[in-house]
């Protein structure tokens, strides 16, 4: 087993580890120094024993808030997929059927002759001096 040397609040320890898994120790350790070094700004000097037990309280703390949230995004994604699932099940519509007004032939016939007189006299009065 590799042994490493990790430091948390400014304390060395070596710790053993499995083949590999010498980066996960190693980011772990780093989170443990964080909240042991925040507890010692805060406190000031702490025996080893009681500034791990309170870095590892303060870790299980954040982690439980971390837990809960994703629990709650498990649900509320449980949730969004049964909608998913639902709407997608459900029949599509029937189409609607659209009426568009129609303008009559004898108003259109109405509208032609009335545009050809107009041309015609505009025509007219383009022809006098």
């Amino acid at each position: 087993m590799p042994e490493q040397t990790i430091i948390i609040g400014h304390k060395e320890f070596q710790v053993a580890c499995q083949p590999g898994e010498e980066g996960f120790l190693l980011a772990a350790a780093e989170m443990l120094d964080t909240e042991a070094r925040t507890l010692l700004d805060q406190i000031g000097r702490v025996p080893a024993e009681r500034m791990l037990l309170m870095s590892g309280l303060m870790l299980a703390d954040r982690t439980a808030g971390v837990e809960d949230k994703l629990q709650a995004a498990e649900v509320e994604l449980a949730s969004l997929r049964e909608e998913i699932s639902r709407l997608h099940a459900r029949p599509m519509p029937e189409p609607r059927q659209i009426e568009v007004p129609v303008v009559p032939q004898d108003l259109t016939d109405a509208l032609t002759e009335l545009a050809a007189r107009a041309e015609a006299v505009a025509d007219d009065l383009e022809q006098r001096p």
